[in-house]
């Protein structure tokens, strides 16, 4: 039997019902590509998470229904800033702070993204809408995995292999209202919405293999061949270490 690759998955805090949660999608398409999924609680201990990394071929930081907290990046909040968990800000940065150490293959979606970007230094448009100039609509709503707006992907880059021969544009999904402004250290942009806004970005360190995307390919795997590809690529790079 072929090795499954254990994959740490963030999870999310609902405060009314003291509930760690987690929607199902995001660990259905990792063992769909063959990998097992290992939820993470939301305890932002050094020593726990330090535990809980141990042993783990990568991560997955997923989306949440929260916003990273602009303190983590130096900024006021604006009026449209969303709820924040200070909880899951914390986890996400200690588990950053522990694939960093440890050069895990790392596979980051909308929040995670976000947070990935603000924990290598860089800045977050707290607002699209009242921040970015003709703005296209990045809340999509119901249905989840329809794919509403496209993306220009850099040639050469992890998104590019995952599509057609010759093929730089495709349609994504969209459920956020942020994305990264200024971008972090060590992180070079390589896909973008028609309003300019980065949709993608990977590790620029060859040793490294880091992507995060702003859309959700959990949502649409089933059907979308590069959705597909982007867990079955980080997948099999986890399961490379062994």
């Amino acid at each position: 039997m072929a090795y499954r690759p254990k994959i740490g998955i963030t999870m999310r805090l609902e405060h009314a019902t003291r509930r760690f949660y987690l929607g199902r999608d995001y660990s259905e398409a990792l063992a769909a590509a063959g990998a097992t999924p290992v939820h993470i609680s939301l305890i932002p201990d050094e020593e726990y998470i330090v535990d809980a990394v141990a042993g783990l071929d990568g991560i997955l930081l997923p989306g949440s229904d929260s916003d990273v907290d602009p303190a983590h990046f130096s900024e006021e909040p604006h009026p449209k800033l969303g709820r924040v968990v200070p909880e899951k800000d914390a986890t996400d940065l200690l588990v950053l702070a522990e694939i960093e150490k440890r050069n895990l293959p790392l596979f980051a979606i909308c929040y995670g993204l976000q947070a990935l970007n603000v924990s290598r230094g860089g800045t977050i448009i707290q607002d699209i809408d009242s921040q970015v100039l003709n703005a296209i609509k990045h809340q999509q709503g119901i249905p989840l995995e329809r794919r509403s707006h496209s993306i220009r992907v850099k040639p050469g880059s992890p998104l590019e292999k995952g599509l057609a021969v010759g093929q730089d544009t495709t349609k994504v999904n969209s459920h956020h209202h942020q994305s990264i402004c200024k971008i972090g250290r060590d992180l070079e942009e390589i896909a973008w919405a028609p309003d300019g806004v980065i949709e993608a970005v990977c590790d620029t360190r060859s040793d490294r293999f880091v992507v995060g995307v702003q859309w959700h390919p959990e949502l649409d795997w089933q059907v979308d061949e590069l959705s597909r590809q982007l867990f079955r690529g980080f997948v099999e790079k986890a399961g490379n270490g062994r």
